[in-house]
């Protein structure tokens, strides 16, 4: 049975995951750090296969890593404001603690990295991976330094994720769809900063599916950096609210005022798909299942009235 670990294990992308790998019959072990609660992951609890080292990933050790046939490293600093939140964090995990995971590694051991494609900045053009990079902000320069640490080694992947979208057991509104749709649902209207800038997006469980690609073939992807998403899904914010809009009344609001997070470019996603990767929930089936969740979910808040 192949044994993984999964840095970040309890978040966003990590629970879905786990469970990929735990349908696929993988020993699956999660390092995390729990900031955000155990309930993401307390439905693996009974699962003999499934274990969990409660650990901040800026103390990993060579004996959390020692066995595993494959570690999917996923915990950092994820998203702008995040990264602008916690400049300092941000360098120590993304990047500090990364070359302390691949130093500990051993040469057969299959490392998978979780990139981004906000490391392709403002362009304005289409970007492959080939094409001159560019950060534009803390959480791409951090994440990109993190990439060519871990491509540093031999049996290393890194998958350059476009924006995700989607409902998974540890939900993140902050993502530029969910909170769109969230902001249309509860407030009515969504403000659009820099409305005609192009952004790239994929739902949570088809990026899922790029790490089974490395879980059940990995020779064919080591060595390589793969975007990952859809090229049918490039939208600018005014579309994106607009294709909701089909779904769902509110107001979109305009505003002059420049968007911080300066991100505009098309992604060419043909490298994997050659490897015949396919996504396989569209914008519109998205849309629908955010706009299912948002009508009773609430994100949590220490200022509801209880």
């Amino acid at each position: 049975m192949n044994k993984a670990l999964v840095t970040g294990g309890a978040g966003y992308k990590g629970t879905l995951l786990v469970k990929a790998l735990l349908d696929e019959g993988f020993h699956v072990t999660i390092l995390d750090n729990f900031l955000y609660g155990f309930d993401s992951v307390m439905g693996f609890a009974q699962n003999k296969n499934f274990h969990a080292i409660k650990k901040d990933i800026r103390n990993i050790e060579a004996s959390d890593v020692k066995g595993f046939d494959f570690i999917f490293h996923l915990a950092g600093i994820s998203g702008y404001p995040a990264c602008e939140a916690n400049p300092h964090s941000a360098q120590t995990i993304n990047v500090t603690s990364t070359d302390r995971l691949v130093k500990l590694l051993g040469k057969e051991q299959i490392l998978a990295y979780a990139s981004t494609t906000s490391i392709y900045g403002s362009s304005g053009q289409e970007m492959d991976e080939e094409s001159k990079i560019a950060p534009v902000s803390l959480y791409g320069v951090t994440t990109l330094e993190g990439e060519k640490i871990s491509m540093e080694r031999q049996n290393s992947v890194s998958l350059r994720f476009a924006t995700l979208f989607g409902v998974s057991y540890k939900m993140r509104c902050d993502l530029l769809l969910n909170d769109f749709v969230n902001k249309a649902v509860t407030e009515r209207s969504v403000v659009l900063f820099d409305c005609h800038s192009v952004r790239t997006f994929l739902h949570v469980s088809d990026a899922i599916e790029s790490y089974m690609m490395i879980a059940r073939d990995p020779t064919s992807m080591c060595g390589e950096v793969y975007n990952v998403g859809a090229n049918n899904m490039n939208y600018s914010k005014l579309q994106l609210t607009e294709k909701i809009k089909e779904h769902t009344p509110f107001e979109i609001i305009k505003s002059d005022l420049e968007d911080p997070d300066r991100r505009d470019f098309i992604i060419n996603f043909n490298k994997i798909q050659a490897l015949g990767f396919k996504s396989k929930i569209s914008m519109d089936d998205g849309i629908k299942e955010l706009l299912h969740l948002y009508s009773w979910y609430r994100p949590y808040t220490v200022y509801r009235t209880i």
